[in-house]
C-alpha cells in the first residue's frame, strides 16, 4: 500500500504522462508517443522539449523543443532555412540542428516577429522539430512561452515500447 502511495504522489507531483498529438515534432517525436516529463524543473534551455499548456487560440498542450530563453535574441532566417540564437542582437550564431525534419523555409503568413527579436525575461521560445509543418512561437497563435505554462520537461519516451528514449 506504501508503494501504491509513493507512486501516485511521484505521478502526482513530480512525474506526468504525457500523449503527443500530430507531425510538429517528427522526426524526434511521432504522434500517439507517450512520454515522461517532470515537473520538477523550474529552468528550461536549448533542446529541451516541454510541454505547453498556455493559453493559446490552439486550446490544447502543446509539445514543442526550447529554442532561445528570456534575454536571447533569434533570428530565423526562411531563405538559408537557418535559426540564429545569441546573448545580444551582434552576437548571434546559427544553430546546429541534427532533430529537425528540415530547415525552416517556409515563412508563414501569421508569423508574429520582425526579426530579429529578444526573448522576454521568463519566457521561451519554442518550435517544432517539423519545422515547415509545425505552430509554434513563430505564430501569433502562440507566441512567447511564459514559463509559469510549461507543465514539464520530456525525460523519457515510454512508449511505443520499441523505440524508448532519454531526453537531457
Amino acid at each position: 500500500m506504501t508503494s501504491i502511495i509513493a507512486i501516485v504522489i511521484l505521478f502526482t507531483f513530480v512525474f506526468r504522462l504525457v500523449g503527443v498529438d500530430g507531425i510538429s515534432m517528427e522526426p524526434t517525436l511521432k504522434e500517439n508517443d507517450w512520454l515522461i516529463t517532470t515537473t520538477a524543473t523550474s529552468t528550461y534551455k536549448y533542446k529541451d522539449i516541454v510541454i505547453v499548456v498556455q493559453p493559446t487560440m490552439l486550446n490544447k498542450p502543446l509539445v514543442k523543443r526550447v529554442i532561445a530563453t528570456g534575454g536571447q535574441w533569434i533570428d530565423v532566417d526562411y531563405d538559408e532555412g537557418v535559426v540564429y540564437v545569441g546573448n545580444t542582437k551582434d552576437d548571434m550564431k546559427p544553430l546546429t540542428e541534427d532533430y529537425i525534419a528540415e530547415p525552416a523555409t517556409k515563412h508563414y503568413t501569421n508569423d508574429t516577429y520582425d526579426y530579429p527579436v529578444q526573448i522576454p525575461d521568463g519566457c521561451l521560445f519554442v518550435m517544432g522539430d517539423n519545422r515547415n509543418h509545425s505552430t509554434d512561437s513563430r505564430s501569433f497563435e502562440v507566441g512567447f512561452i511564459d514559463e509559469q505554462y510549461i507543465l514539464g520537461k520530456a525525460v523519457f519516451r515510454l512508449y511505443p515500447f520499441s523505440d524508448w528514449n532519454i531526453y537531457d
